[in-house]
């Protein structure tokens, strides 16, 4: 199951595996912010190389929507023609995270001063799942009834010794998140030009067996996780 910020105002979808048990759907809410929706998602199942995969995935952009909208084109087509793909998924993920990464600032300024969160997963063949995430969209499998978070947050405060290590800061204003530079409140972000130096775009990743005591897994931005934490999430469905 699949929660993401969507693209537009409001909007749903579903879908499902033509190989296993395996169902999707979404949900796109645009919040109370003035500015535009800067976020995006992908929701599929493709076959490759003889094999199903599906690609779930949620980027949270902030600054503009250009970051988020070329993650959505190109993560995951640069993760799937890593050649060793197959064989080591943990390295080519984590690479082809580091290469568009690198790409996106290439680019830039066409695309522009902004940045995105990411979080994508995998399901290969309907059995086993790779979740990889930067910044503080989660990634949350029920299992048993029970919620499991799978991503990492990547915040200022729990990172502040390697922004401070790359010559930044983390400043704690008053009624304000922690933030890097006064600005930012991930430490871990795709773009970003102008805080790169200060910042990390490296994912953490982790895998697992999907079976019959898998439930459903939540993708999140952190819209959701503002207002809720992951335990009411899963039991309403349990």
């Amino acid at each position: 199951m699949l929660f993401p910020g969507g693209r537009s105002s409001s909007g749903s979808g579903k879908g499902r595996s033509h190989q296993g048990p395996v169902k999707y759907g979404f949900s796109l809410v645009k919040g109370k912010a003035n500015h535009p929706m800067e976020d995006f998602h992908v929701a599929k199942f493709v076959q490759l190389n003889g094999r199903e995969l599906g690609l779930f995935a949620i980027y949270d952009g902030h600054l503009g929507d250009t970051v988020p909208a070329y993650l959505q084109r190109h993560l995951f087509t640069n993760i799937l023609k890593e050649e060793d793909f197959w064989t080591n998924p943990n390295r080519s993920i984590a690479k082809a995270y580091e290469r568009t990464d690198e790409a996106i600032l290439s680019h830039n300024p066409d695309l522009g001063r902004g940045g995105s969160t990411a979080v994508t997963a995998i399901l290969i063949n309907c059995r086993h799942l790779w979740v990889a995430n930067v910044g503080d969209s989660r990634a949350v499998l029920s299992r048993n009834g029970q919620a499991i978070q799978l991503s990492i947050d990547h915040e200022p405060n729990t990172e502040r010794g390697s922004i401070e290590n790359r010559g930044g800061f983390v400043s704690n204003m008053p009624g304000d998140v922690a933030r890097v530079d006064g600005q930012l409140a991930v430490s871990r972000a795709f773009g970003d030009k102008n805080l790169k130096s200060h910042l990390r775009s490296d994912p953490d990743i982790t895998d697992a067996d999907i079976d019959e005591d898998s439930d459903f897994l939540i993708l999140a931005s952190d819209g959701l996780w503002k207002v809720t934490t992951p335990s009411p999430c899963v039991f309403p469905f349990y």
